[in-house]
């Protein structure tokens, strides 16, 4: 004889306190990403989906929320038309209808995106990395959907390299060198500074689906170090990644600013309500310590700052 099993989440907890995230992480999926006149590119993506939970409930769903991701994941594995970002949204906003105690669903994605390029002296093929992010957060009166990515590129310290100027500087002096023709060197010649792998992250969260091309942000966060990097390099792309390097010397705060500005440029028909995440970290070459700066700003209050209105 068959008996009903109790349902021990729908019970009260001994403590009855309300929890904002509860859900499941690390759970991969394929996904394909259509493309025009092409074949679509297969991602294998790792998801984190959460709920909330109000204090008089013991636990979520949690055979129900996985029901949902495989429910709907392996429908987008079939249809090449899902964005990313599209995939969290429509899973968040699932997740919110079959949970009638929560308020809010959550759906995170991370993917490795693995394009061809061109090395930049030698014209060899090869390849570039870029994880994709992306994001949708439900709630009963609208959905907001992010995605972004972070790429890995190379900076140059300006303070390092300024020293480095100076000195040479002095030493064509003792040389007799005229003050001209020292200019003229060292504005040809950028001096040595350390460097650094650097990792720029750049989103964009909009309610709906922001407007925006991934590959224009991964242009944007490349762009925004001192200069890109290659998987291959031959001598000739060594010696154009450090020459291109060493003459824009930036900042971990020069990165961050232009990504802001590199958004702003190439999203101006975004509205002011959208979020703009930027964030640009360096692991240093010279210290045992990483050099970080961030900012979420609305791309309303960035184009009043770029603007000099704020």
């Amino acid at each position: 004889m068959s008996h009903q099993l109790p349902d021990v989440q729908a019970s009260r907890p001994e403590v009855a306190v309300g929890l904002s995230q509860v859900g499941v992480t690390g759970v991969e999926k394929l996904v394909k990403l259509a493309r025009a006149d092409k074949r679509p590119i297969v991602l294998m993506a790792e998801f984190e989906v959460f709920v909330d939970l109000p204090g008089g409930r013991k636990g979520i769903d949690m055979s129900r929320n996985m029901e949902v991701i495989d429910e709907i994941l392996e429908e987008t594995t079939e249809n090449e038309a899902y964005r990313v970002e599209d995939v969290c949204g429509e899973t968040a906003e699932r997740l919110l209808s079959k949970h009638d105690y929560t308020s809010t669903a959550e759906v995170r994605m991370t993917a490795e995106l693995i394009t061809k390029e061109q090395t930049p002296a030698s014209g060899k093929q090869t390849q570039s990395t870029a994880t994709i992010i992306a994001s949708a957060v439900a709630t009963d009166e609208a959905t907001h959907a992010e995605i972004g990515a972070e790429v890995t590129g190379m900076t140059v310290c300006p303070c390092s390299q300024g020293m480095s100027e100076s000195r040479a500087r002095d030493e064509l002096a003792a040389l007799d060198v005229d003050r001209e023709t020292i200019d003229q060197f060292l504005e040809r010649v950028p001096q040595p500074g350390h460097s650094q792998r650097g990792h720029a992250t750049l989103t964009v969260t909009s309610e709906g689906s922001p407007d925006v091309d991934l590959g224009d942000i991964i242009d944007i966060a490349r762009d925004s170090m001192s200069a890109r990097i290659y998987n291959l390099a031959k001598r000739p792309d060594e010696d154009h990644m450090t020459f291109e390097a060493h003459s824009d010397a930036k900042f971990v705060e020069d990165c961050v600013r232009a990504l802001a500005e590199g958004a702003v440029t190439e999203f101006d028909h975004l509205e002011d309500s959208a979020v703009i995440r930027i964030k640009q970290s360096n692991d240093e070459s010279i210290h045992q310590h990483n050099a970080h700066a961030e900012r979420e700003v609305t791309m309303g209050q960035l184009r009043a700052e770029l603007n000099g209105s704020a």
